[in-house]
């Protein structure tokens, strides 16, 4: 796990809700490798990445809406040409995503 996720998520205060995104597989060219984490808090702040840009956007959207389900899922984020053109991203790969919803 990231030290720095691992430390923030020490810090999590008794039903603050937060989300841990992890890169569990990447194909192609992706701005971040297996193992990449980052933590979103429903507040909207951020630690951590796993690329910036569309891909974590994604991501975030879609851990605001596992922090409400309490459900942990794995995500594809698409970053191949067609799709990355369409939004100016350069990368051209597909991570895989697992997203941990957290609260205690």
């Amino acid at each position: 796990m990231d030290s720095k996720v691992l430390d923030e998520i020490m810090k999590l205060k008794k039903d603050e809700q937060a989300a841990v995104a992890t890169i569990i597989s990447t194909r192609g060219s992706t701005p971040h490798k297996s193992g990449s984490q980052v933590l979103f808090y429903r507040d909207g702040h951020t630690v951590g990445t796993i690329g910036g840009g569309c891909g974590e956007a994604e991501a975030k959207r879609l851990a605001l809406m596992m922090m409400e389900s309490g459900i942990s899922t794995v995500v594809e984020v698409n970053l191949t040409h067609d799709v990355a053109e369409a939004d100016g991203m350069v990368c051209g790969g597909v991570m895989e995503v697992f997203i941990e919803p957290l609260k205690l």
